[in-house]
């Protein structure tokens, strides 16, 4: 047996199966389908009297035109300029661009961006291609400007020359100017213990700013500059790491203390360093399950209010108070503070209590002046809870209530609670369906607004749709209608709201509708994806069929090659991703472009969601619990061959997977459990150990602490398993998810006998099978095995 094969994949192995001009086919699809989809985006530009907007809508290869709409009325007018329809396109501040990376997602028609730097130094530009690659387009001087040609859709990072991101531009349909004049530039906070006396929190009187040095909180007069220590004799003396919040009154401020805890540090090698012939060695901080973690706790500091300065006499500054309770001990936390929030009166603050193990979730009030520790909010559960989607709230300081967001009745749900007695005063949402996000609080008219899903029974149980509801609990309207999966921008007033929804088997509508109703005003457009199909995309087909338990209904698609013939028989490729945070088979209309050039080598593309994964409910949710490796196969397995009952062309004794990272875990693990049906496996970047994978995504699934289960769930214990053809793929420089864990389970594999292929990708992170190398080399591995 050969223990390790490292493989460099040559086209003929692929050509000699599948032919050359199928493969040829294949790799010019992206570029072949490239902006072929018409009238499929709206982005309006609403005008200053809030019932007009212009938008500008792409109607062929290189053909537009500009749309002005009456929304009062839904009258039209078109026209192929904006001087056409009188109206004049303002320039830009960086003020109003939020830094939020993405990558290209689409390419319009040409247009340009008009850059002005106001700033005293230069800066660079880059272009952040489809791969979420910066691409550097060189710079703009200070205090001059350059115009630079884009087209619509095109994302753009405008960096200071330190690397510090300023601001993120898309490419519109008419040319823009963007004035780059430092506003709305984030500010990086201070680092923990630092020097810098000029950082600091002022107190809302003006009077003082208090800031960390060396670990102990300073306290600054600010008319003179003066600065004192505020002094502590906490047992361990912990040192301060920042959190620092004043009440309204400036009487009193918090501070966050903690003591030390170890890092653990991993080291990667960079074997092949752009403009070094040696390798260097990273490290990076990388917390891992069962890892010790900072216990962070309030002090309160109480600032005598007759000290104006700090004199020679043995008068005390301050009084200080260390808040210390069971209620939030073993926090889950990678932060050495908390995140305080102060009551209108300055009487009592708030903070988040999340156990280590996920099972309870708290938000606490400490009484300001006696440091008195209650609960406002309680959430439990025997499995977890999952905190970095379901903890939603908005503080309703005005009637001294709070809008919760809760699954404690089994589905994701708001609660409107009174904040003074932590008394649940009635559930706002209720229902066999999922609040999956909220939009705005109208807290004059006591009413909230969120996308839910599930809310129609013959309609896909994760399309997105729009809803209002009261704070009563009462009231529930659905504002939305098509038959698909929504995407909501509201006017400035928000009277009106533009609504585009589309399903992976239908082109998306965009349409026009009244907030107070939903009352359609008009059909914006309706998109166009004719050309698209004509060069040989196909449109995927969605199918249900029951999962495990034979009752649930598990959601998918199907992807036939362009060439495909109902008389012939195609091996199955599955694309898997069974990460427990979200859902993952497509909703919107895409051109999916990695799953149809997979399906033009002559495979069947299916992809679906398992029990396990997100937005369905708890109980459907839950089944990842302490059991990673189940990622859903039997609801997956079951999918495949009801769907194969009725499509005599799918050939299930040839069964390939994918995926990458916690679908590369997946991927293996079909190969490890479910040899008998999966035959071929692509493995990307896996957390396969889920002992070696970062702290956060692993114990909010695998629990705290550490115990059996994460054995259980490992590749790497159960590598002796292995049946069927396997590659390994891992980018040396993850930093994402430690490489070491995809070494470990090949060194598990060699132990074991097994044959496997194995390739890392050089210079490259997570996601290595999406670089450049990967994807060629992804198909002609699942082509020499499955010989589609």
């Amino acid at each position: 047996m050969r223990p390790l094969l490292f493989f460099i994949p040559l086209c003929l192995s692929v050509t000699s199966v599948v032919g050359q001009d199928r493969f040829a086919a294949a790799l010019s699809l992206p570029k072949r389908t490239e902006n072929l989809v018409y009238r499929d985006r709206v982005k309006a530009t609403w005008l200053p009297d809030g019932k007009t907007f212009w938008y500008r809508v792409q109607t062929g290869p290189q053909a537009h035109e500009f749309v002005l709409i009456d929304a009062s009325t839904g009258t039209r007018k078109a026209g192929k300029d904006l001087s056409a329809l009188g109206i004049v396109a303002k320039e830009t501040s960086t003020l109003e661009l939020k830094v939020e990376l993405r990558a290209t997602r689409r390419t319009g028609e040409e247009s340009g961006i008009k850059f002005i730097n106001k700033l005293d130094a230069d800066v660079d530009l880059f272009w952040i291609n489809a791969d979420g690659e910066h691409v550097r387009y060189g710079g703009v001087k200070a205090n001059s400007e350059r115009e630079q040609h884009t087209f619509e859709g095109h994302v753009w990072l405008i960096t200071s020359r330190t690397g510090e991101h300023l601001a993120v531009v898309e490419g519109a349909a008419t040319k823009q100017t963007i004035i780059i004049n430092g506003m709305g530039v984030p500010q990086k906070a201070p680092e923990p213990g630092n020097k810098a006396r000029e950082n600091g929190v002022n107190s809302p009187d003006g009077l003082w700013s208090a800031f960390i040095d060396n670990g102990v909180v300073m306290l600054r007069i600010r008319r003179d500059g003066r600065v004192t220590p505020l002094e502590t004799k906490i047992e361990g003396r912990p040192a301060f790491h920042g959190g620092i919040t004043w009440a309204p009154d400036s009487s009193s401020l918090v501070a966050c203390a903690c003591m030390p805890v170890a890092q653990r540090e991993i080291t990667i090698v960079d074997s092949s360093p752009q403009g070094h012939q040696q390798p260097r060695l990273k490290e990076l901080d990388y917390t891992k399950p069962g890892d010790p973690l900072p216990q962070p706790f309030p002090v309160i500091f109480h600032i005598h209010p007759e000290v104006q300065d700090f004199g020679d006499d043995d008068t005390p500054v301050h009084e200080y108070i260390p808040v210390k309770s069971k209620l939030f001990e073993n926090a889950f936390t990678q932060q050495q503070h908390l995140d305080i929030r102060w009551s209108p009166d300055g009487s009592e603050f708030y903070f988040n209590h999340n156990r280590r193990g996920h099972q309870t979730y708290r938000i606490l009030a400490v009484n300001t002046q006696s440091g008195h520790v209650r609960t406002v909010v309680e959430e439990t559960s025997s499995t977890f809870i999952d905190h970095t989607k379901k903890t939603w709230r908005h503080w309703l300081d005005k009637t001294g209530e709070l809008l919760w967001m809760s699954e404690r009745d089994g589905w994701c749900h708001l609660w409107l609670y009174d904040a003074a007695t932590g008394k649940v005063k009635n559930q706002v949402t209720q229902g066999e369906w999922p609040v999956r996000e909220v939009l705005h609080v109208d807290e004059a008219k006591r009413e909230v607004w969120f996308m839910a899903s599930g809310l129609r029974q013959a309609e896909d149980p994760y399309h997105l749709h729009l809803c209002r509801a009261g704070f009563h609990g009462s009231d529930l309207t659905r504002l939305t209608e098509g038959d698909g999966n929504h995407e909501i921008e509201f006017s400035p007033t928000r009277e009106f709201f533009i609504d585009t929804w589309s399903r992976a088997d239908h082109a998306p509508v965009t349409e026009l509708r009244r907030s107070g109703d939903g009352g359609l005003v008009c059909v914006l457009e309706q998109a166009d994806a004719s050309k698209l199909i004509a060069k040989g995309w196909t449109q995927p087909e969605r199918f249900v069929a029951k999962g495990r338990d034979g009752k649930t209904d598990i959601h998918g698609v199907l992807i036939k090659p362009s060439h495909f013939d109902a008389t012939r028989k195609y091996p199955v490729v599955e694309d898997i991703y069974a990460g427990p945070h979200a859902a993952f088979a497509p909703k919107d209309f895409d051109r999916l472009v990695r799953m149809h050039q997979l399906a033009e080598l002559g495979f069947i593309i299916v992809k679906m969601d398992g029990m396990g994964t997100n937005h369905r409910g708890k109980a459907f949710h839950e089944i990842c619990w302490k059991n990673l490796k189940d990622a859903g196969f039997p609801d997956r397995i079951a999918w495949i061959k009801a769907a194969a009952k009725t499509r005599p062309w799918m050939d299930l004794t040839r069964v390939g997977i994918y995926g990458g990272s916690a679908g590369g875990q997946n991927a293996m693990r079909a190969l490890l459990d479910h040899h008998d049906f999966y035959k071929v496996s692509v493995a990307d970047c896996g957390c396969h150990d889920n002992r070696m994978d970062k702290i956060w995504w692993n114990e909010q699934w695998m629990g705290w602490p550490v115990d059996e289960s994460y054995a259980r769930s490992s590749n790497v214990d159960d590598a002796h398993k292995l049946k069927g053809s396997l590659l390994l793929i891992v980018g040396e420089l993850d930093t994402n998810v430690d490489p070491a864990s995809t070494l470990q389970v090949g060194g598990a594999l060699q132990k074991a006998g097994k044959t496997f292929d194995f390739m890392p990708i050089i210079g490259t992170g997570h996601g290595a099978a999406e670089t450049p190398f990967g994807p060629r080399l992804r198909k002609d591995f699942l082509v020499r095995h499955l010989k589609p």
